[in-house]
């Protein structure tokens, strides 16, 4: 039986307990798997039980014995954040074991292991259970990378950014244009659109909160990465 600790503090670790973190309708799992420490996020509707998982990343024996724990009437979707590997190692092995349906972004489905099932485009509504999640298509870090939106029952939004928001700043780039590319989506399809007390779900490393960032966003600019 995997130990899932509470209360949540965002920050895990692999080979360390996964964390609960309980919210208005909804509950969220995150644990963090491989070599380069990616998160993996489980959002599910507390009224019905149907669940999410976010970036099967690694360790797909861990996955699956979180997910018959955790989530016993088996996950709804899988979603893919991105097309880079560390994002989908294990996705193979746990469709192969489950047979759960994926999704993930058009122009960075080619390179995944399994192809999609859905293919997510900006302004997407997934659906769990009761819960409904926008999805975002954040453009710089990959061409189809893409971010997912949770209100939950108390009108507070959690966002699952994968790599292209992080502490400190956006996800890395590879030209000054893919960077001003990034940081322009980020800007005007997250900081302008949601509240500060929006909390940060990212694809590796702590969580944080729009309000933590937004000050930070010119220094971002003036620096470049």
């Amino acid at each position: 039986m995997i130990t899932i600790d509470s209360p949540y503090t965002g920050h895990v670790t692999p080979g360390a307990n996964p964390q609960r973190r309980q919210v208005e309708g909804a509950r969220i799992v995150k644990v963090a798997v491989g070599q380069l420490n990616n998160n993996v996020y489980l959002v599910q509707c507390a009224k019905t039980g149907a669940t999410l998982l976010i970036d099967a990343a690694n360790e797909a024996d861990r996955l699956l014995e979180l997910i018959a724990q955790e989530a016993p009437a088996g996950v709804e979707l899988i979603v893919t954040t991105h097309q880079h590997p560390d994002h989908w190692w294990a996705l193979k092995d746990v469709v192969s074991a489950t047979e759960i349906p994926t999704a993930a972004h058009e122009l960075d489905a080619p390179p995944l292991p399994v192809q999609p099932d859905r293919l997510l485009a900006d302004g997407d509504v997934v659906r769990i259970g009761d819960l409904e999640l926008e999805a975002i298509h954040l453009r710089g870090h990959t061409p189809g990378s893409v971010a997912l939106a949770l209100t939950d029952g108390a009108g507070r939004t959690h966002l699952f950014t994968g790599d292209s928001l992080f502490p400190g700043g956006v996800g890395k780039t590879h030209s000054p244009a893919d960077f001003e590319t990034l940081l322009g989506d980020v800007e005007s399809k997250l900081f302008a659109c949601f509240p500060d007390d929006t909390v940060v779900y990212p694809g590796h490393g702590d969580d944080t909160t729009l309000g933590a960032e937004r000050p930070h966003l010119p220094d971002w600019r003036r620096r470049g990465w």
